[in-house]
């Protein structure tokens, strides 16, 4: 019933107002489903998802021998997911939210399982890059819908919680799923891992489908037509949110002109043993988590702009002796070590730093603007690496220097970024204190 038929009839607007507010609530999530278990889902989802993208370029190697795929070209089948995931996942945000939320994870779920599978059935480069496009495209949409159910479940007030075990799940893809795979391929061949997440992406979406519960309360506040168009154009029209773009751009290259290319290069180029690699990884996954919880209060205390400064001078003086002039002698985990701990102190005073430059109602947007920026930046970082890099007969790769310097080229540059948006950042707030 509308106010007036709620006044003639007794009831106070505000009453109704408040009966519906319930009734989108019980729709969003019926009261004998706890929070707790459909975070736990979201989370599993979300492993999912980014052990599926993280596992293939330390995997690299193994599928580039078995199927005849030069090393160079490594950088192809990651770039082929990012590519699409970033075309999806950005026009995920124009028709996602006119589905229950339930459905649209489940389609994105059981889209990405199918990728994922095809990946174990490749037979050279052009189906490796085929199948990873179809996961790239599914699993794009897949984080989309897992973060919106997580802010249309959980209130305000505990939200970052669940959004930090979320999260979480990339520490533990990390830490724990890419030295699992790496054994799977190295007892097994290199479709094992594909068909192994495959396998565990199915029971995944299998319970999100019978678990979760139908969500459809999104659906009762649907927006004017074109109203969306006109916010994402209020949006990119500031300033500082392009200037933000633009360091998100420059950020994700930087890495991934390097980042694809680490698993042959340590293992031809240094000699590292390919039976230690997962040891590589596990060590690197676990300093980088630790590393997480010490640098966040320093940013905190010194600002993004100081802190990020010391993540890109570790970054750059890593780039320089482990990849352009490797300096005979340095050992192969401590140039990894040294890179993740580069990595994480810009990658946290990073996202600290751009955090702070919507407005709360533009927060949706932005991040999945942000997120397609990310994207579509390491796909074309990782297919330009690819043209820049050679197989040499002993399977070296000829042309790291090069790729090298670019990417300490393009990290030098994201700490004058740093400072131009921390200082928009601060006189928004200041403007924003005065009376």
């Amino acid at each position: 019933m509308d106010n007036r038929a709620a006044a003639q009839r007794g009831v106070a607007p505000e009453a109704t107002i408040e009966a519906r507010r319930s009734v989108v609530e019980s729709a969003i999530v019926p009261s004998h489903r706890s929070e707790r278990s459909i975070i736990f889902l979201v989370a599993a989802v979300q492993f999912i998802n980014i052990l599926d993208f993280v596992m293939v370029m330390p995997l690299g190697p193994d599928f580039a021998v078995a199927l005849g795929i030069s090393m160079s070209e490594i950088g192809l089948i990651g770039g082929s997911y990012t590519a699409a995931a970033a075309v999806s996942g950005l026009a995920g945000a124009f028709f996602l939210d006119r589905f229950d939320r339930r459905s649209a994870l489940a389609v994105s779920m059981l889209g990405l399982v199918v990728g994922t599978a095809a990946g174990g059935l490749a037979t050279g480069l052009p189906s490796l890059m085929a199948a990873r496009v179809l996961a790239g495209a599914f699993g794009g949409p897949a984080t989309s819908v897992s973060f919106s159910i997580v802010a249309d479940v959980i209130p305000p007030e505990r939200r970052g919680k669940a959004m930090g075990v979320v999260m979480g799940a990339f520490s533990v893809a990390s830490v724990l799923g890419i030295p699992a795979g790496l054994e799977l391929a190295r007892r097994g061949g290199f479709p094992l891992p594909f068909f192994a997440v495959a396998a565990l992406g199915l029971l995944v979406a299998g319970l999100a489908i019978f678990l979760l519960p139908s969500m459809r309360g999104h659906l009762a506040g649907a927006r004017p037509s074109g109203g969306a168009l006109r916010e994402l154009s209020a949006l990119v029209a500031r300033p500082i949110v392009m200037l933000s773009f633009a360091t998100t751009a420059i950020v994700t290259v930087a890495s991934f002109l390097v980042i694809p290319n680490i698993s042959a290069y340590v293992q031809y180029n240094l000699g590292y043993p390919r039976e230690r690699l997962g040891l590589l990884y596990f060590v690197g996954g676990l300093v980088s988590f630790a590393a997480m919880r010490a640098v966040g209060p320093l940013v905190d205390r010194f600002g993004s702009f100081q802190t990020g400064t010391v993540g890109a001078a570790v970054l750059a003086a890593v780039l320089y002796a482990g990849f352009f002039s490797y300096v005979p002698g340095l050992p192969v985990l401590w140039i990894f070590i040294v890179f993740m701990l580069g990595m994480t102190f810009r990658n946290v005073s990073y996202n600290t730093l751009t955090s702070k430059v919507p407005r709360p109602a533009e927060r949706a947007r932005f991040t999945s603007i942000q997120s397609a920026v990310q994207h579509l930046s390491s796909a074309l970082a990782s297919f330009a690496s690819a043209r820049m890099l050679h197989e040499l007969p002993d399977r070296r790769l000829d042309g790291m220097p090069t790729v090298a310097a670019l990417s300490i080229a393009f990290t030098l540059v994201f700490p004058v970024l740093f400072f131009g948006i921390e200082r928009r950042v601060a006189v928004a707030a200041a403007a924003a204190q005065r009376p």
